[in-house]
């Protein structure tokens, strides 16, 4: 919903609600709104985009669909923005959001997957989808830190694009097999696998 925080620009945590509204959404039948809500201690713009992520997490709710806040605690350096990845960041950030709107009813968080994540699923009561990030080191470590977070609760499942999408191996056909692997297990009815 908002990509308006164009990187690497003097405005990118002002990241404005530039494409759908919560109307549309639920007018094209769509299951919910995603917006990205980076949360930057040290830039005025945050305020804003806060205030605009909770507006649309209300909205969002009005029409009974779901809300996907994607939330990053962040920082620039040398210019540029960097979310902070550690865990006691991403719990901060987790706890900063789940806060937004008149109800949580309806919003769902899309996390990053990082070290500690139990601390992380600790800091809300809000179900959670993982991202699967960036491809980056070998993709056995990536799905097992995947499976590790598909137990916590409140994890529900994984977004994952690059990751399957671009392998290191280019396998792409065993990539989604992989992940596919590791949701149905974590989502069978308790005392099933």
């Amino acid at each position: 919903m908002n990509r308006g925080g164009l990187a690497g620009t003097v405005f990118e945590i002002d990241d404005r609600f530039t494409g759908y509204d919560a109307a549309t959404v639920a007018s094209m039948g769509f299951d919910g709104g995603k917006m990205l809500t980076r949360i930057d201690p040290d830039d005025p713009a945050t305020a804003a985009t806060l205030s605009a992520s909770g507006r649309a997490v209300s909205e969002l709710a009005s029409c009974g669909v779901m809300a996907m806040v994607e939330p990053f605690w962040c920082r620039r350096v040398d210019g540029r923005v960097v979310n902070d990845l550690s865990a006691p960041a991403v719990a901060k950030s987790v706890g900063v959001v789940s806060a937004l709107g008149v109800t949580s009813a309806y919003t769902w968080l899309k996390l990053p997957v990082v070290e500690d994540m139990a601390t992380v699923m600790a800091a809300t009561t809000l179900p959670a989808l993982l991202l699967g990030g960036d491809p980056a080191g070998h993709p056995d470590e990536t799905y097992a830190r995947w499976r590790d977070a598909l137990t916590l609760p409140g994890v529900r499942g994984l977004v994952v694009g690059r990751a399957l999408l671009y392998p290191p191996d280019g396998d792409v056909s065993g990539a989604v097999d992989a992940a596919v692997s590791l949701v149905r297990p974590a989502l069978a009815p308790l005392g099933e696998s």
